[in-house]
């Protein structure tokens, strides 16, 4: 007798190590964020909310970019080859793919922060205001 999840199987372990592989190049964690961001980032972590949401709240040492202003423009204010980190309200919001999408589509390196504020709210960090 199979159920919901073991109805479809698991796929082949060379896969598998593929797909989770891969995901890495794409995402990064608020755990993995906030322990590099003590260590000094490497990379530039974009709030991608609006500027009232921003002020409310973010990540202590974002900088805030709606995901609408990401320009070629604008990305010129940083090395081509900075590494971005996006991220926005939470799960139930795409912006952050959104700036991402608009950040790989200029050429930059980008991740996305997965929770967003959501998720780095669930792991007890602190947002910084204004």
């Amino acid at each position: 007798m199979s159920t919901p999840v073991s109805e479809i199987p698991a796929a082949p372990s060379a896969l598998a190590v593929a797909h989770f592989e891969a995901e890495f190049a794409f995402e990064t964690d608020c755990w993995d964020v906030h322990a590099s961001l003590a260590q000094g980032a490497d990379f530039v972590l974009l709030d991608v909310r609006s500027p009232a949401l921003f002020a409310a709240g973010h990540v202590p040492g974002a900088i805030n970019l709606p995901h609408g202003k990401i320009t070629a423009h604008k990305m010129q204010d940083w090395p081509a080859d900075t590494l971005f980190v996006t991220y926005c309200a939470g799960p139930h919001c795409n912006g952050a793919a959104r700036a991402a999408l608009r950040l790989a589509r200029l050429g930059r390196a980008v991740k996305l922060m997965a929770g967003g504020i959501t998720g780095w709210l669930d792991e007890g960090f602190a947002l910084q205001q204004g």
